[in-house]
């Protein structure tokens, strides 16, 4: 499994309704995706949920590399830079993936948790806590998923959560869920990534 995201941090002013009514129009253009297993439009507003900006930032679990090169060389994102222009995009490898008690309902909220793996101790014993920590995410109530990844060229640690109620009390950025694509959602592999 891989974890990809990119943000669009747009001005205090912009309309977010564009940004709506954007994956209103093309969100199921992924729906069908060879190679994801979930993407999550995700939406912060200046102000809601304590966010200070206004950003579209989607997050991707995917299944398969080329499936992700495919999207990032081959069409799909062209939108985005055709749209927004060109951001970063991050990338982390899997860690674990677990589904949440409520897998079936829908979401309505992301929550991202990113934090430095600590220098000191055994790398492994804190790829073993993120394991630990996913399973604890996907188990709460209102959990549909939760998945934990990390970028070994920043030692950075992230934990995603879908949820099928607001803002649960959890550490984190919380994001505001406008479409779910999973078209092989069922392929990501679960717990434990080695």
């Amino acid at each position: 499994m891989h974890a990809l995201q990119y943000e669009l941090t747009l001005p205090a002013d912009y309309d977010m309704g564009i940004v709506r009514d954007r994956v209103a129009r093309r969100g199921h253009l992924l729906d069908a995706w060879p190679g994801l297993g979930v993407k999550a439009y995700l939406t912060r507003e200046r102000g809601v949920h304590g966010s200070p900006v206004n950003q579209y930032a989607p997050f991707y679990l995917w299944n398969t590399v080329e499936g992700m090169n495919a999207f990032l060389w081959d069409g799909g994102f062209q939108g985005v830079a055709d749209d927004f222009g060109r951001p970063p995009v991050r990338q982390w490898t899997g860690l674990a993936y677990e589904e949440g008690v409520a897998a079936d309902a829908p979401a309505v909220v992301a929550v991202r948790h990113r934090r430095p793996v600590p220098d000191g101790g055994r790398v492994g014993e804190r790829a073993e806590e993120a394991v630990r920590e996913c399973g604890r995410l996907a188990g709460r109530d209102g959990a549909v998923l939760a998945a934990a990844a990390v970028d070994t060229a920043r030692w950075e640690l992230v934990h995603f959560s879908l949820w099928a109620h607001d803002a649960p009390e959890e550490d984190g950025e919380v994001f505001q869920v406008l479409h779910v694509s999973a078209p092989e959602r069922d392929r990501l592999p679960r717990r434990r990534q080695w």
